[in-house]
């Protein structure tokens, strides 16, 4: 695995055309740190470049996926966690925000492996990823609450897409821990199971034997189209279904199907 961010924060691995991205702080049941926030953006940026990357498995190492943001770690002053919340002009996201948004952007799907704690920012970083595959006895919370705070890691919006209004004011507002079951039935998780891991592979490699240009495109039309009117959704579906049909994917695809084999795809061709 590659090494990325100070004192190695997020390792990177690519093979068989899946990212696995781990999160890289064991010891500290991953906290976010300030380098594991720069490592987190640096690290979905080299996926975003490699159009061989055909999905990403988010997992965190050791016992835990995420624990939320290390405040101890940025020191006694609120100096240093201003200054990483400011919002740089030009950008819509400040540091906190974009460590999550990320995964989110990237033109591919990001599946996320969640074990042990899964608090606070750990948790928005979770919600950013397109699937997420959960053990039963992992605990979730959105724990800013508790510290008299607001998610402010596009929780926000990722929240809204996943449960009802009041489903997230109860989880935001009582800052409570539930375990996988929970989300579950809150719909903030995809699936439950002894082994989420396996789950995620699983469904990695049913994402990697179709075509990667319907991947990016099939994520990006939901996400643009989500809260477009249904007359703004239907020129972008027929706008990206055009892209796709004049692509080299979609005629290995259509081959392939004619001759009964197993399409062998070309890396991702849109960005």
């Amino acid at each position: 695995m590659t090494p990325t961010g100070a004192g190695g924060r997020v390792l990177l691995e690519i093979r068989d055309s899946v990212a696995h991205v781990t999160l890289n702080r064991p010891d500290k049941f991953n906290g976010l740190d300030r380098p594991m926030l720069d490592a987190l953006v640096v690290t979905a940026g080299r996926i975003a470049a490699d159009r061989s990357v055909r999905v990403v498995i988010l997992a965190g190492a050791g016992a835990a996926f995420c624990a939320g943001l290390d405040i101890a770690s940025f020191g006694t002053s609120p100096a240093l966690l201003i200054r990483a919340g400011l919002k740089l002009p030009g950008r819509r996201t400040n540091l906190f925000q974009r460590c999550c948004w990320v995964w989110r952007e990237l033109p591919v799907p990001v599946i996320a492996v969640l074990q042990g704690h899964c608090f606070g920012g750990g948790l928005q970083l979770a919600l950013a990823a397109d699937f997420r595959f959960a053990a039963p006895d992992c605990d979730l919370s959105i724990m800013e609450g508790r510290w008299g705070l607001i998610p402010d890691m596009t929780g926000s919006v990722t929240l809204r897409e996943l449960v009802p209004m009041d489903v997230a004011k109860r989880l935001m507002m009582t800052a409570e821990t539930f375990d996988g079951w929970q989300a579950r039935e809150f719909g903030l998780v995809t699936g439950v199971s002894d082994d989420p891991r396996k789950d995620a592979e699983a469904l990695a490699a049913q994402l990697i034997a179709r075509s990667p240009d319907a991947l990016t495109l099939g994520k990006r039309l939901l996400h643009r189209t989500w809260n477009q009117s249904p007359r703004r959704a239907f020129w972008t579906e027929l706008v990206f279904q055009i892209r796709l049909l004049r692509g080299a994917n979609h005629r290995i695809a259509r081959a392939a199907h004619r001759a009964r084999e197993r399409p062998w795809f070309i890396n991702r061709r849109v960005r």
